[in-house]
């Protein structure tokens, strides 16, 4: 009988670097191995590489590259919008969302520990901000609201573009983490109301290591990292020339399957059909927004047939041994016994909270993996749900 391969569904945790990036990546190694800052024939070659890499990335994302600082990951790069705003402006209000990434939270706590205040903004049991605080939290003395696009847990899509135009008509700063959105949707960056928008490579199979803040050019923004004065006096240290190589690459594969698909993620359909073959399974409800949420992106909460709360992490550790690479909700939760914050903020209850499994789909499956997808997955969740229950 024959063993079928793991089906890797983790893309929104990190998905498997394509092979157009590790090319990419292996040119810029051998061509562009030196410092961009040094005035010699091998400096220029690397700074040429390091700039095309940002135009490109400009250029599939809509707004100018100046408007580009690479940065670590996500992570350092909010730490950058919010920590740069902030030092250039009067201390006042940061107003955050309840289901932030933690990367967000603690750049608001570094805030908050400096003297500034911090709001948190409810949301709903699908995972949407509450709008009916938004004009008691962008009221004075809030200076700068931070609110994801796409939330990586339970998918759901927030309103962007009707919380930055708000800002936009209150004065406050508008930074969007977008790092579950960039590549699963067409995008016009210049065009949107916000001030500030991070993302990161290795969600759209580009290597670890890099990520972008885009800034408006009228933005006060101070340094977050000092030194050499690289990126515009922003984010000391010498560049990572492949790894920006490898970005762009990612970027535009990423934009191609869009345009190929009539400017809709390709994943999307394959992501309904599993979603109609869970549904039906007992225990089984969809958590997250069903109809604005991440197009590649499926969670749901499990529950015995009778009702009873399963471990999220028992449910990863008995999928994946039967061939299957998901999430559980709590993953960032430290084995927390009240279970995920997301869902806790969400209104879940503790047991409840600790149910949540995440599928998250990427371009490698094969033509006969997204076939199968659907029967595979919820055989081996009746499974485990039998074998837990």
């Amino acid at each position: 009988m024959a063993v079928e391969s793991p089906l890797y569904l983790d893309a929104c945790a990190a998905a498997p670097p394509a092979e157009p990036v590790i090319a990419a990546m292996l040119a810029a190694y051998q061509g562009a191995w030196a410092n961009p800052s040094s005035l010699h024939g091998f400096g220029f070659e690397a700074a040429d590489c390091l700039e095309r890499s940002r135009q490109a990335i400009a250029a599939a994302l809509g707004f100018p590259a100046s408007w580009l600082t690479f940065c670590s990951g996500g992570t350092e790069a909010s730490h950058g919008a919010l920590l740069g705003a902030a030092s250039q402006l009067p201390q006042g209000r940061l107003v955050i969302s309840a289901i932030e990434h933690p990367a967000v939270q603690a750049a608001a706590h570094q805030l908050e520990a400096r003297g500034w205040e911090l709001a948190i903004w409810p949301v709903d049991g699908v995972g949407r901000v509450d709008m009916a605080w938004l004009d008691r939290l962008l009221a004075p003395p809030t200076r700068l609201v931070s609110v994801l696009w796409g939330q990586s847990e339970v998918g759901t899509l927030q309103p962007i573009e009707t919380i930055g135009a708000a800002c936009r008509r209150a004065g406050v700063l508008f930074h969007s983490d977008a790092v579950q959105v960039v590549g699963h949707q067409p995008l016009a960056i210049e065009a949107l109301p916000v001030d500030l928008l991070t993302f990161t490579a290795h969600k759209i199979q580009g290597p670890r290591g890099i990520g972008a803040l885009v800034a408006r050019p009228d933005l006060a923004l101070g340094a977050w990292i000092g030194g050499g004065g690289q990126e515009a006096g922003r984010r000391g240290g010498t560049e990572a020339v492949a790894l920006a190589a490898g970005f762009a690459a990612a970027i535009e594969l990423a934009q191609a399957r869009l345009q190929d698909a009539g400017g809709h993620d390709p994943l999307q359909p394959l992501r309904d059909r599993l979603l109609a073959a869970l549904e039906p399974l007992a225990g089984v409800s969809l958590s997250g927004c069903r109809q604005r949420r991440l197009p590649h992106h499926l969670s749901v909460v499990l529950t015995t047939p009778s009702g009873t709360p399963l471990p999220g992490r028992q449910l990863v550790s008995g999928l994946w041994q039967r061939g299957l690479a998901v999430s559980s909700g709590t993953a960032c939760a430290r084995g927390q016994a009240s279970g995920s914050p997301v869902l806790r903020a969400m209104g879940y209850p503790p047991g409840l909270a600790g149910s949540g499994l995440r599928l998250s789909l990427g371009p490698w499956l094969t033509a006969s993996q997204r076939d199968s997808l659907p029967e595979r997955v919820s055989a081996a969740l009746g499974a485990v749900q039998a074998e837990l229950g």
